[in-house]
């Protein structure tokens, strides 16, 4: 039995030591794809707590994973990702912008922070699906493109394909906009 799986046998006894290790294991990695889906501090750090929230209540109704606690996480941060969106789409509203630093920087500075960030997650909507997952698996989650082939049920060179794509779709369209220089 491998140290994930054994580690997944005692989370699923509730083992407090257990759980601990399962978040401190894990809670980084999902915070980053997560993160690199949303593109704000305070809604990824709220997403990736109702995933870890998932897993509990999944763990206590004895429907938790059977094999792979990785691999469940992400299933479970991809759905609550899909609720986040279909929820801020059918209330039709924008954030506002908490995170702006109160630092001494000056404000054109921010606002120039902002359109980026903006001008960013613009670009990655106007990605495929697959392609934006394949990022946030890769460069989000520090997937390997094996097992990112693996969760997508794709080769290895459609993955790559996949990869280069999104990454020369995303450097014209930046480009394109002046935010590259």
């Amino acid at each position: 039995m491998n140290d994930e799986m054994k580690l997944l046998h005692r989370a699923r006894a509730l083992d407090q030591e257990a759980l601990a290790e399962v978040h401190n294991r894990y809670y980084d990695s999902i915070y980053r794809y997560i993160a690199f889906r949303v593109n704000d501090t305070p809604t990824a750090e709220d997403l990736t707590s109702e995933v870890f929230l998932r897993l509990l209540n999944a763990l206590r109704d004895k429907s938790a994973p059977q094999n792979t606690l990785r691999g469940w996480l992400y299933g479970v941060a991809s759905h609550v990702l899909k609720e986040h969106y279909r929820k801020k789409k059918r209330d039709g509203f924008t954030l506002l912008h908490d995170d702006i630093p109160s630092t001494e920087q000056e404000p054109d500075h921010q606002v120039d922070t902002i359109l980026q960030n903006e001008n960013l997650r613009a670009v990655m909507q106007g990605l495929t699906e697959d392609q934006q997952n394949v990022l946030a698996l890769r460069f989000g989650f520090g997937m390997p493109i094996q097992e990112v082939a693996d969760k997508m049920g794709k080769s290895e060179g459609s993955i790559k394909m996949l990869q280069a794509r999104a990454i020369a779709a995303i450097s014209q369209r930046m480009m394109l906009q002046g935010a590259l220089a």
